[in-house]
């Protein structure tokens, strides 16, 4: 019997790839990997809403990993939230976690603020502004370090979920997307009610000049882009996505900001490929103000595929407003989401995985 996709995952790239990715990973077990970190881009004004101030985005990856361990916050007061208080989507990744459980580890790319919980250190630094063309310190460090992380865990996993939580990481997805050459120009996604392209564009052009480097420095050289005008993110998960895929599939979790780690692991690796696709939400797929497959496509022939949850069917308004395009992605939540309904071979689905959001969003919301 041909195997059959479940409705609630939608392959949008690469249909007859994502199909047999997903087959290969069905009942199998996953382990669940998040990088963290911090860049000062974050906290310039207009650029991300991952936090309720600029400052705030400091505490936002360490709260999130939080939340998966403990079902709370500790390094803040309630959960990370919007500027319009609208809750992070580590609940989803959270609630997803919670009813197919899976080994989760935490790398530090490099951060301000340190989460209450067990992490891998790789040694990276926070990242400066990106407009200083300076913008991550020694990321080939991080990388090699990541690379030997991802082979360990590989041999302990059916598979790898690669998910990322850095505010302000669209903003150096567009950075190093355009430093490689690639036509990213308007299809970055955005935690803002509207995507500040102009805004974005404005930034990494600064940077790029800043760098002082030709762009075929950085098409050739994927690690010198991160350099000039990338996160401490990048480097650290395209090191575990290179490193596990030699022996087992890496779902990349996240949106657009994995078309930029997908770019640097074909510059590091183009064998990788073959064994990663692209995991996320419904809400980036239908996003008119982004666009991941078309950064997917100039890339290379991976799958993507989409978590189809739908928030409209909510009790909650906090999670309704999720329909509205304020929140897409982020934690892993699309990637984790379909990592569960494999894992249970389609037993879990997007109404059971709202029923457990419901609940923990409840819960969390009366704490506060």
């Amino acid at each position: 019997m041909s195997f059959k996709v479940p409705e609630d995952i939608t392959i949008c790239l690469e249909e007859e790839l994502g199909k047999r990715f997903l087959e290969r990973i069905w009942g199998k077990r996953p382990t669940y990997t998040c990088v963290i970190g911090n860049t000062e881009t974050a906290k310039i004004p207009g650029i991300s809403a991952a936090g309720a101030n600029p400052e705030a985005t400091d505490f936002t990856p360490a709260a999130d990993m939080e939340l998966l361990h403990y079902g709370k916050c500790k390094c803040i007061d309630g959960v990370p939230v919007t500027p319009d208080g609208i809750p992070t989507p580590g609940i989803v990744a959270m609630s997803a976690l919670k009813l197919a459980p899976m080994p989760i580890f935490v790398f530090n790319g490099g951060l301000r603020v340190k989460p209450h919980v067990p992490y891998f250190e790789l040694d990276g630094a926070p990242g400066d502004d990106i407009r200083t063309g300076r913008s991550v310190k020694d990321p080939e460090k991080v990388f090699d370090r990541a690379v030997i992380a991802g082979e360990n865990l590989a041999k302990v996993s059916d598979y790898l979920v690669v998910a990322e939580s850095i505010p302000g990481g669209t903003t150096t997805a567009l950075g190093v997307l355009t430093a490689m050459g690639y036509e990213a120009a308007g299809k970055v996604s955005s935690t803002l009610p509207a995507n500040p392209h102009a805004l974005k564009i404005k930034v990494v052009e600064e940077g790029l000049k800043a760098s002082g480097m030709r762009r075929e420095t950085f098409r050739k050289d994927p690690m010198a882009a991160i350099e000039a005008v990338g996160d401490p993110m990048m480097a650290a998960a395209a090191g575990l996505a290179i490193g596990a895929s030699e022996t087992v599939p890496v779902l990349l979790a996240g949106g657009t900001q994995m078309a930029a780690v997908l770019a640097v692991v074909k510059a590091m690796d183009h064998s990788a490929l073959a064994n990663i696709a692209i995991g996320t939400t419904r809400w980036i797929i239908k996003d008119t103000t982004s666009d991941l497959r078309s950064l997917v496509s100039q890339i290379g022939r991976v799958p993507v595929m989409s978590m189809n949850l739908n928030f409209s069917l909510s009790r909650y308004d906090g999670l309704k407003v999720y329909e509205t395009g304020l929140v897409k992605e982020g934690v892993g939540a699309g990637g984790v989401s379909i990592a569960a309904i494999a894992r249970s071979e389609g037993r879990i689905t997007a109404r059971t995985i709202l029923d457990e959001i419901e609940k923990n969003y409840a819960r969390l919301v009366s704490r506060r």
